[in-house]
C-alpha cells in the first residue's frame, strides 16, 4: 500500500487471520459483496495471496478484482481448512503487523482483523491472549479495552469486559476501583468520539448476583464497584451503577445506557452474542489506530466449504469505516 493521494480516502485493510479457519473466506465474500469499497474506501486484504485466492475459488468469487486488491505477505498456509498449523503463526502475526504499520504510516485508515486461533499462536510462543493485547503491544498503548457493539439491534448494545481473557478465579483479584475508573473514561470518550454519543451514557454491571444485595452476596459491588462510580460521576460523567447483570440488556433497560462496562469474559460476551450474533462487531478502544473484528471465531468445522457466512466482517468493515470518517482520516 503506497502513500495515499491527498484528498484520497484512506483504504481499509483485512488482515487474513487464520488461514486454516474462515477468515479469508468471510474477507473475500464482504470484499466481494461490497465491490471493494465502503463509504468511499477502497478494501485491502492483508495475507497471504493464495489463502484469499484459495478462499474465493471456494466461494465462487472473481478472482481478478480480489488480485488487485491483495497485499501478500509472502507466506503460504502449511494447514489445510479445518487443520490448523503452529507453523502458519508467523504468516498470521506478519499480516497483523503489516496493517498495523500501515494505519501508522497514514496508508490506511482502520485494520479489520479476521478471527485468529489463540492456542495455536500460543504453541508456537506468541506469548499474547488475543488480538486486544497484542495490538497495545504493537502500538505502544497502556490500557486497550475491548468492546462488543452491534447498531443493527434496537437499541443499540455496546458492551466492555473489564476483564478479558483470563480464568473466572483470577477476576476477583483484578478488581479496582481506580483501574474500574480508568477502563470507564476510555469507554465514555470512544462513545463520545467514534459512536456520535453527545453526551454518553455508561452502565457498570455488578459482580455478584443482584449486585451484591447489600452485601449479603458479596461485598465486592459496594467496596469497589460502587466506589468507582462515584468517582466517575465526580468527575463528571454520566454513570449508572453498580447494576444487577440479569436485569441490564432488555429492550427497556438497553434505552438507559450507551455502553455496560461488564466485570468479565462471559458476562459481557453472552447478551451480545444471542442478542446480535451476526451483526456484533469488536472494536479495541484506547489505540491510537482505528481495529474492529467480526465477533466470532475461526469456524475450524465449517472452514473450506464455502458456506461461511460473512455478515459480522461486513459489519466490521461498516463499523471501522464510521469510525474512520468520524476521526477524519
Amino acid at each position: 500500500m503506497s502513500k495515499r493521494d491527498e484528498g484520497t480516502p484512506r483504504p481499509i485493510v483485512i488482515s487474513q487471520g487464520e488461514p486454516s479457519g474462515v477468515g479469508p473466506e468471510v474477507a473475500v465474500k464482504a470484499f466481494s459483496a461490497l465491490g471493494g469499497h465502503i463509504r468511499g474506501r477502497a478494501l485491502r486484504l492483508v495475507g497471504g495471496a493464495r489463502e484469499f485466492e484459495r478462499a474465493a475459488a471456494v466461494a465462487g468469487i472473481e478472482l481478478k478484482p480480489l488480485k488487485q486488491a491483495i497485499v501478500d505477505t509472502g507466506y503460504a498456509s502449511r494447514g489445510e481448512p479445518g487443520r490448523p498449523s503452529a507453523d502458519n503463526a508467523p504468516g498470521v502475526i506478519a499480516a497483523i503487523e503489516q496493517g498495523v504499520r500501515a494505519c501508522e504510516e497514514g496508508r490506511a485508515a482502520a485494520l479489520v482483523t479476521a478471527p485468529i486461533q489463540k492456542a495455536l499462536l500460543t504453541e508456537s510462543g506468541f506469548g499474547f491472549p488475543g488480538h486486544t493485547e497484542y495490538l497495545a503491544h504493537l502500538t505502544g498503548s497502556k490500557n486497550a479495552v475491548m468492546m462488543l457493539a452491534s447498531s443493527e439491534i434496537v437499541p443499540p448494545l455496546r458492551v466492555v469486559p473489564f476483564t478479558i481473557h483470563i480464568p473466572l478465579r483470577e477476576v476477583f483479584p483484578r478488581l479496582e476501583a481506580e483501574a474500574i475508573v480508568e477502563t470507564g473514561e476510555i469507554v465514555l470518550e470512544a462513545l463520545a468520539r467514534d459512536f456520535g454519543c453527545e453526551t454518553p451514557r455508561l452502565a457498570l454491571a455488578g459482580l455478584n448476583p443482584h449486585a451484591g444485595e447489600a452485601g449479603t452476596m458479596g461485598r465486592e459491588d459496594a467496596d469497589i464497584l460502587a466506589p468507582a462510580v462515584s468517582l466517575l460521576r465526580a468527575r463528571g460523567h454520566d454513570v449508572r451503577g453498580p447494576l444487577p447483570a440479569d436485569t441490564m440488556f432488555h429492550d427497556e433497560a438497553r434505552k438507559n445506557y450507551d455502553a455496560a462496562l461488564c466485570m468479565y469474559h462471559d458476562q459481557a460476551l453472552i447478551p451480545i452474542k444471542t442478542l446480535a450474533f451476526w451483526s456484533g462487531v469488536n472494536v479495541t478502544l484506547g489505540l491510537p489506530i482505528v481495529r474492529t473484528s467480526p465477533d466470532h471465531g475461526t469456524g475450524l468445522d465449517i472452514a473450506g466449504r464455502g458456506i461461511a457466512n460473512e455478515k459480522s466482517m461486513i459489519a466490521a468493515i461498516m463499523m471501522a469505516a464510521e469510525i474512520a470518517d468520524r476521526r477524519g482520516l
